[in-house]
Formats: structure tokens, C-alpha cells, sequence
């Protein structure tokens, strides 16, 4: 199959969904009305809350949500084959991720931008809601472990990726400066100059890399890289969004997007063959990569690309407190995830023009290789190439950048550049992955300090300083350690299933929300994707421990395992609970905007948000 064709097939359902079922969901399940005052209107602190242009936002978010997932999950699916993967990718992201994103982020916009955790407390429970507190955290752990170990394997020993993606910090910081401070609201003014310095960095890094000097100046082993990450997700987190994150959210955007659409600008040039084939031999188990069985485990490889947990906290985090308008929701909500399904078929084309035998070769360790009775074809050439030893460096990375960089290099006038382009796809890989680190802090902090609150209410006072720096230290400290202390092989598997799980969850809550709000016809919409990957996560998460985890001796990951399937099983009776419960109802009730619904929530009495904070 060529390459292009799954392409043009990517573009025009992403299109037509975003068209169709988009709307449909905005329009008549979500009814999101313009006039309705957003949680940045009523609760606006200069900190946290505050409106944001929809483009501006938009950036941020998108760059929140892509991390790893739909660059290296589409890659190490590519073992099943390619028509698997993009199937998976195309159904999902417009019938599952897209509503998840969407619908997360319409409930946490109408519960006054607060956490996934306060929505199920008050959607469905207080047992649902303080165990679903604890799931989420630990899953926000090890999910920003999990992004933060493949940055340190991207950056570490790169001093040109590492100088380029050290350089989008202060240049967010001017950015910020100039939007917020010298010309308020000139985004224009604010992307040129963000762009015009992006390009300097990105140009001046192979001059950083040949100047023995400052490449020792921006060299760094993965231990203190695992000390440098941690601590930036912290200034990320204390800072207000204006200053650091929502400007580099906004810069990274034209660097993902703009890599993205000249990546498929070069597919479409080069047009080369997919010599992965449809379906490979390892479909049904047995693999040198994923050792079980595409089905159920093609969905946890995925992950982002089509469906992801990790949306629903940045979703109920940082960006429901940002939203100016309800019908935005759409726009950042279900277009961004689209758009994060068209990178995760471009990092599928990007893995499967590969030789099999490379492909192979480079993410299946060196031992597991030698056992498969394949010779490598183009790898040697291409290894030489790009100046790396590439075989024998499973994980996706590696092999995403080669593929790019095969790509980019046969484009007329890029003859020779394979070294350049392989680099700059290293460096590409670790800024879409390191802003969803930064994101992902600040929502971990936002959950801190709602659970610490009920213990000591100033924390749960956004604008308590002390508060802010407390939980901000404990939560990176916690993920950090695992940075320190653990590796990819023994952390990203597990972040793969509770990734899974805590979207499931978050599409339960939301089908009790539609329900409770009289929409009990449209709640398949969530109801569907809900209850089809519950039983896929709980197998996957089941195979995970008998085949991978117990017979490697990997008992607290099998353990970690089964306290959060019990964790998500008690939130799920809840939910379900709450369904019977809300359709005995037969008489409706105005909320506090006129409309009629079957209940009305009982918001929890807590300090949530103080008066605006001087900056």
C-alpha cells in the first residue's frame, strides 16, 4: 500500500468527523451556549483563571495532550501491522477520543473548571469521588514518569536536541511578557517574535553541537537530566500561565504542527510504499516488541493517538480555567484530538516505510532479534547516515526519527542532510513530549491541593503562595523519583493500561453527567467507547500481570496494577449505581441557568476560589 492513501483516507475522516459528529455533539448533546459565563469569566485570578484567545488556547492545549503517545505508541503497534493501527486510530479518535477530550472538558467548564476527581464526587458520589482523587494522582504520577524518562532518552548525550529545546523556555518568557505585559492581547506581534527566535535556536544547534565548548555546556547524562526535568516541571507549576506555560505551549504548537505538515508535505512528495505489511505475523501474539496479541493490546499501545486519560486531566486542569467561551469546547476540545489522531498516523507512515527487518532491528533488543532469522537491509547505510549506533534502541524513538528523517532526506535538495534531519527529529520528539510534562504538573498540583484542602482549606485557595509551592515540590518529587530511580521498561507498560483506565473512567462520569442533565438519549455517545474499552482494559491489565509483570519478579508493578483495576472497578458500580438511580427520576428541575434537569449537584463546601492575586 502506498503511503499517500492513507493519508488522503486520514484527512478526509478527520475532516468530515470534525464536520458531522463534531457538531452534532456541540450542538445538540453538549448544547453549548455562548452566553453562559466560563469558570475564566466569573473566577478570573491573573494566576490560574483567565481568559484566553481559542487559537492561543488551542496551542496550549494540543501541546499538553500530544506527548509521547501518538508519536511512539503508533510506532510500536506498526508490529501488528499497519492496517490495525490506523483502523484504530481513524475510528477512535472520532468516535471515542475526540467525545472524551470534548465531553471532559464541557463537565469540568460546568463544575467551575475543577478536577476529574470533584466532577465524579459530584456527579456520581462522595466514595466515587475520594477514590477516584487517589486513582487519578497516582496515575498522573506515573504517566509523567512515564513522558519524562522517554525525554531523558531523547535528550540525554543530544547537546544540539537539548540546547533547542532549553531555548523555547525564555523565549516563552519574552513571549509571555510582550502578550501580557508591553502590547496586552497582540498575539500576532507574539507568534512572529516566538517563531522568528524558534527558527535562530533550531538553526544555531548544529553550531552548538560542533563547538566543543558549548556542546559540553549542554551535554548532560540521564541521571542529571532526571534532576533538570523534574525541577523545570516545578517553575512550570509555580509560575503563572501566562509567563512560561501557555506561551511555550503556544511556540511548541508551530514546531508539532509545522513538523507534521511538512512531514505530510514530504509523504505526499516522496509518496513512498508502507513495506510494513497489513497485517503482520505477529497479530496474534508472539512479537519481539508487544508480546501479547493486537487484540486487546493494540489499544494500550495506541494510547494517544486515539483515546487517552491523560487528556481528561489536562481537560479538567489547566484548560477549563481558560476557556472564554463555551462553544470553544469544540474547537480545542475535539479539534485538537483530531489533529492528535493525524500525527499518530503520520508517526504509523513514518515507522512502516521502514524495511521490517529494520524496524525490527531497531526496536526489538538485540538478543530478541537475533532470535527472528531477519538480516537487516537498509539499517547499516542508514545508521552511518545519520553518524548513531540506531539498532538495538527499542522504544519507538528511534526508530520515528529515522523513518522522519528517511523521509525528509529524499526530498530533492535534501540529499546528505540524513544527520541533520534524524537530529532535529530527536529534538522534535522530546519538545512534544516535555509540554505535557510541564501541563501535567500544574494539573497535579491543582489535585493536590483539592485533596489537601479538606484536610487544611487554605490549600485549597489557588492564590495561597505557600500552598502552591508546598504541593508543587511534593508532586514533582514524587514523579521525579521514579525518573531517578526507574527506567522505560519497567514503568511504561503499566502507564499504558491505567492511561486506558482513567479515560475509561472519565467517559462513565461523563455519560452519568448527560444523564443527570435530561440527555439520557445522547449518552450512547460516551456510554459506547465507555463500556467497550472497560473490559479491554481489565484483560489487557490481567495479561499484563500474569505474562509480564509476575513472571519477571515485578511484584509491586503487579500490585500497582491490581490496587488501581480495584480502584476504577468501585468508581465504575458507583457510576453504574447512579444511572439506575437517575432514571427513576421523572420530573425535571431548573438549574441555576433555567435549564431543566434530573438533579441538581451538590457542590462541595470548600474555599475554591479566592479574590483576584496581584502578580
Amino acid at each position: 500500500m502506498n503511503s499517500l492513501t492513507l493519508i488522503f483516507a486520514a484527512a478526509c475522516v478527520f475532516a468530515i468527523g470534525y464536520r458531522f459528529y463534531g457538531l452534532f455533539l456541540a450542538n445538540r448533546v453538549l448544547n453549548l451556549r455562548p452566553e453562559r459565563a466560563t469558570p475564566a469569566v466569573t473566577y478570573e485570578d491573573g494566576h490560574d483563571y483567565m481568559k484566553t484567545n481559542k487559537y492561543v488556547l488551542f496551542g496550549h492545549h494540543f501541546a499538553a495532550i500530544a506527548a509521547a503517545g501518538p508519536l511512539l505508541g503508533p510506532v510500536l503497534a506498526a508490529q501488528f501491522g499497519f492496517l490495525p493501527g490506523a483502523l484504530w486510530i481513524l475510528i477512535g479518535a472520532v468516535l471515542a477520543g475526540g467525545v472524551h477530550d470534548a465531553v471532559v472538558l464541557f463537565a469540568s467548564v460546568r463544575h467551575k473548571g475543577k478536577s476529574l476527581s470533584v466532577i465524579a464526587e459530584a456527579e456520581i458520589g462522595k466514595v466515587a469521588g475520594k477514590v477516584a482523587s487517589f486513582a487519578i494522582l497516582f496515575i498522573l504520577i506515573l504517566t509523567l514518569a512515564g513522558l519524562s524518562i522517554a525525554v531523558v532518552n531523547a535528550m540525554f548525550n543530544s547537546p544540539w536536541g537539548t540546547f533547542t529545546v532549553f531555548a523555547t523556555i525564555p523565549i516563552a518568557m519574552i513571549m509571555g511578557v510582550y502578550m501580557q505585559k508591553i502590547r496586552p492581547g497582540d498575539i500576532k506581534g507574539g507568534s512572529i517574535i516566538g517563531v522568528i527566535l524558534l527558527a535562530l535556536s533550531i538553526l544555531v544547534g548544529p553550531y552548538v553541537a560542533a563547538d566543543p565548548a558549548l556542546a559540553a555546556m549542554f551535554t548532560f547524562s540521564k541521571k542529571q537530566l532526571a534532576l533538570i526535568i523534574p525541577a523545570y516541571g516545578f517553575a512550570a507549576s509555580v509560575l503563572p500561565v501566562w509567563f512560561l506555560l501557555v506561551p511555550r505551549d503556544y511556540l511548541s504548537t508551530y514546531l508539532k504542527i509545522g513538523t507534521i505538515g511538512l512531514l505530510a508535505m514530504g509523504i505526499v512528495f516522496v509518496h513512498p510504499d508502507l513495506h510494513m505489511p497489513a497485517i503482520s505475523s505477529y497479530f496474534f501474539g508472539g512479537g519481539p516488541i508487544i508480546p501479547g496479541a493486537a487484540f486487546p493490546f493494540i489499544f494500550i499501545t495506541i494510547a494517544c493517538g486515539a483515546l487517552s486519560g491523560f487528556h481528561a486531566i489536562i481537560g479538567s486542569g489547566t484548560t477549563p480555567k481558560m476557556i472564554a467561551n463555551e462553544r470553544d469546547i469544540l474547537f480545542v476540545g475535539y479539534g485538537a484530538m483530531l489533529v492528535e489522531g493525524f500525527v499518530a498516523i503520520m508517526a504509523l507512515i513514518a515507522a512502516c516505510v521502514l524495511v521490517p527487518a529494520d524496524y525490527f532491528a531497531i526496536n526489538a533488543a538485540p538478543k530478541v532479534f537475533a532470535t527472528l532469522n531477519m538480516t537487516p537491509v537498509n539499517l547499516p547505510v542508514l545508521a552511518a547516515q545519520v553518524g548513531e549506533q540506531v539498532q538495538g534502541r527499542p522504544g519507538g524513538a528511534v526508530s520515528l526519527a529515522v523513518g522522519m528523517a528517511y523521509i525528509f532526506s529524499a526530498v530533492p535538495f535534501m540529499k546528505g542532510m540524513m544527520a541533520y534531519w534524524y537530529h532535529f527529529a530527536i529534538m522534535f520528539e522530546a519538545v512534544f513530549i516535555l509540554t505535557a510534562v510541564d501541563a501535567g504538573t500544574r494539573v497535579g498540583r491543582y489535585l493536590l491541593q483539592e485533596m489537601l484542602g479538606k484536610i487544611y482549606a487554605p490549600f485549597a485557595d489557588n492564590g495561597w503562595k505557600p500552598g502552591i509551592i508546598v504541593t508543587s515540590a511534593l508532586f514533582t518529587s514524587a514523579w521525579g523519583y521514579l525518573v531517578y530511580t526507574g527506567d522505560i521498561s519497567t514503568i511504561w507498560p503499566l502507564f499504558g493500561m491505567s492511561n486506558q483506565l482513567l479515560a475509561t473512567c472519565a467517559l462513565i462520569v461523563g455519560t452519568t453527567m448527560l444523564i443527570r442533565l435530561g440527555k439520557a438519549k445522547y449518552a450512547w455517545v460516551t456510554a459506547g467507547p465507555g463500556l467497550f474499552m472497560m473490559p479491554i482494559c481489565m484483560w489487557a491489565g490481567y495479561l499484563n500481570i500474569t505474562k509480564n509483570f509476575l513472571p519477571k519478579g515485578l511484584y509491586l508493578l503487579a500490585g500497582m496494577s491490581v490496587i488501581l483495576m480495584v480502584l476504577m472497578t468501585i468508581v465504575f458500580a458507583e457510576a453504574f449505581r447512579r444511572w439506575y438511580a437517575l432514571m427513576q427520576i421523572n420530573k425535571t428541575v431548573a438549574d441555576s441557568h433555567g435549564d431543566q434537569v434530573l438533579a441538581l449537584t451538590e457542590e462541595r463546601k470548600e474555599v475554591l476560589f479566592p479574590l483576584p492575586v496581584q502578580e
